[in-house]
């Protein structure tokens, strides 16, 4: 990342923990520590929660949930670990531990990123969101079918288990970090962030969650995954999206956990990864200058179609929509910080349809996702919201508002899916609140 070099008299390699929050099957601690035993020094591992734009209570607590077993984690390893909840947005915490540091390497990302502080010393980036680094690409996909058997053709050499980590000098100081629930509740209220988006209801945040997430999808999902993923009442996916987001769990450990799914392991990875690829070669993965010409031509030329409904953004963030079954979608976002995949796709489809126009829509819809999506602020964000605008798609059957871009309709959500199970599901949510 830059060209400084390793500094001779430092106490540590250190790790900045950014996009992979996690002490196994971590490809840039593994890399930390074979650096650190080369050099003859420990490893410190640095996480953080900066106060960006979206940062709330939601996100916060998910993540903070998270800090005590990464913490456990790394010191069994040999490893130090120093947490920094930025309550302020100038604060900079990895920023004084880099001044003494030999080295720094930190998570590769799909986005470009610069580091927001100096670096006086040798930084590096390293893959670990992807199975196939993003780096092997050169360019753009256009779409699944022709990232799929590049993906396949490298899939051998990178889906492999990880070799242990082996620690040669153990970090002297011992983390010492403890959350209760109680705790985090205080440590999220001091900090200035938004307070108004809630905790999700029901989903937790950390390794051991991500972990028992996974264990029960393979013991009881992972066979009736294929017929029943389509079907939000049946439960049958594995609700790792805001894991993986967050870095509580390694891809490469999901997907040798369940090579015995192609479905799956083709959502996991070659969609999962089309959205990172997506991410790192656009110019803009949230703007629809990046959608293929022939969706923007459609769309352009639909522009002023009449719309059966149109709702502003606040209505639509308030569930006040005319549709039920888009309500609940709305409300299990509101409530929980997820939709189950199949619905999105149905409630970003009627955002555009009842939107003044498709940039309202988009505006909307990565406003809710950045807000509320404990899977949001991130390439399969970016990526999911556009394909509701034709990437990654073909064009279809041209109708108002949409031209050619897929349609889809609530009479094809009931024949297709027991809409009125979803809806009771969510209401039980709802009173449970």
């Amino acid at each position: 990342m830059n060209e400084a070099p390793v500094r001779a008299d430092a106490r540590y390699v250190l790790y900045w923990m950014r996009r992979n929050r996690r002490a196994h099957w971590n490809h840039a601690l593994s890399y930390a520590v074979r650096w650190a035993n080369e050099m003859g020094l420990p490893v410190l591992c640095c996480e953080e929660l900066n106060c960006g734009p979206s940062a709330n209570d939601r996100m916060y607590t998910f993540a903070l949930e998270g800090v005590a077993e990464n913490a456990r984690r790394l010191a069994a390893l040999g490893c130090g670990y120093e947490f920094h909840l930025r309550e302020k947005r100038s604060e900079r915490g990895c920023r004084r531990l880099a001044l003494a540091a030999a080295a720094l390497v930190t998570d590769d990302d799909a986005e470009p990123f610069a580091l927001d502080f100096d670096v006086p010393v040798a930084a590096v980036a390293v893959e670990s969101s992807c199975i196939v680094p993003i780096s092997r690409f050169e360019k753009r996909e256009y779409a699944a079918y022709s990232l799929r058997p590049k993906i396949m053709r490298m899939l051998p050499q990178y889906l492999a288990p990880m070799q242990p980590v082996r620690v040669k000098h153990r970090y002297a100081e011992r983390a010492r970090v403890a959350f209760s629930p109680v705790g985090i509740q205080r440590m999220v209220a001091a900090c200035d962030i938004d307070h108004s988006v809630k905790p999700s209801l029901s989903i937790r945040g950390g390794v051991l969650e991500a972990e028992r997430r996974l264990a029960h999808f393979v013991k009881h999902n992972i066979a009736r995954y294929a017929a029943q993923r389509n079907e939000p009442s049946k439960h049958a996916t594995s609700c790792l999206s805001p894991y993986l987001h967050f870095g509580h769990i390694s891809p490469h450990e999901v997907a040798i956990a369940t090579r015995s799914e192609p479905a799956f392991q083709e959502e996991l990875i070659v969609r999962r990864e089309l959205a990172h690829n997506f991410a790192r070669f656009s110019e803009d993965p949230r703007s629809l200058k990046s959608l293929p010409e022939w969706a923007q031509a459609t769309l352009l030329k639909h522009a002023a179609g009449k719309r059966p409904h149109v709702y502003d953004r606040d209505q639509f963030a308030g569930a006040e929509t005319h549709d039920e079954l888009w309500n609940a979608c709305q409300r299990e976002m509101l409530l929980d910080g997820v939709i189950h995949g199949y619905y999105r796709m149905y409630w970003g489809k009627k955002i555009i349809e009842w939107s003044a126009t498709c940039a309202d829509a988009l505006e909307t819809m990565l406003y809710i996702h950045d807000r509320w999506a404990l899977d949001g602020r991130d390439p399969n964000t970016y990526a999911n919201v556009l394909w509701c605008f034709g990437l990654h798609d073909r064009p279809w059957q041209e109708r108002p508002v949409f031209g050619m871009i897929r349609y889809m309709t609530l009479e094809g959500m009931r024949r297709k899916t027991d809409t009125e199970a979803y809806i009771n599901e969510i209401r039980e949510l709802e009173r449970s609140a």
